[in-house]
This record gives structure tokens, sequence and C-alpha cells, in this order.
């Protein structure tokens, strides 16, 4: 798949990466002020457009840097293959914690444990985003 110039350049790259955290951690801080102001329906819509955040911002990133992104940068660097094995392997942990979340919304509805989770995927994506970043360009 064709690779836009963003994903090319350090500093748009970079600017993708800090717009999708912030949003993420607003986002986040939002559904622990529900949960801490008892509102645990309001907690838990909160948490589905949260989820739907990460599904089509982040991970939509995450899914346009391995269609093409990745595969330019180990053509052209052989010697970052494994790099970018471990960089996927990121991108695969934020996608089973959004899929854990959905599971225990499901079946248990929202609870603290659910907070913390979300917490974990701004971390996962902080530390991946500054690895790339450090790596790749």
């Amino acid at each position: 798949m064709p690779v836009g110039p963003s994903l090319r350049q350090r500093h748009a790259h970079q600017a993708i990466h800090a717009g999708g955290l912030a949003g993420a951690l607003s986002k986040t801080e939002e559904v622990e002020g529900l949960f801490a102001s008892g509102d645990l329906e309001m907690a838990d819509q909160a948490t589905e457009e949260l989820l739907e955040y990460w599904e089509s911002r982040i991970l939509s990133h995450a899914d346009a840097e391995e269609d093409g992104f990745y595969q330019e940068v180990v053509e052209k660097y052989s010697a970052l293959q494994e790099t970018v094995l471990q960089l996927k392997r990121d991108h695969e942990l934020m996608r089973i914690v959004v899929k854990n979340i959905r599971h225990l919304r499901e079946t248990s509805g929202f609870s603290k444990v659910i907070l913390h989770k979300l917490y974990a995927l701004l971390e996962i994506n902080e530390i991946h985003s500054q690895e790339e970043e450090r790596l790749l360009f």
C-alpha cells in the first residue's frame, strides 16, 4: 500500500503520535472523572467512545504503518527488521487490550479494572511512539 508523506516525515509522524495520545489521554481522564463521580453508566458510555477513538485514530494509524511504512523501512534498512517486528508487537498488544476491555464491558460492566487497562493502553502507546521515533527516524 502506498505510504503518505506524513508517515515518512519525522515531525509529521511525531505530530500524529502526539495528537493521538493527547486525545486518548483527555478521553481517559473524562472516563476517570465519571467513574469518580459514581456515574458508571456514563463512564461506560464514555469508555465506548474512547475505544472507538482508539480504533479509528490510533489503531488505524498502526494499520497504516504496518501496511506500508514499516515495509518501506525494512526494504531500505534490512537491519531494522527485528525492530519493526517489535513495533508490530506493540500494536498487537494495544489491539489485545482494546479487545479485552470490550470483553470486560460485555461480561461484567464498567469497573475500576477497565480504568486501569485504559491507562495501560496509554503507557504502551507512549512507549511505542517514543521508540518508533527514536529507532526509525
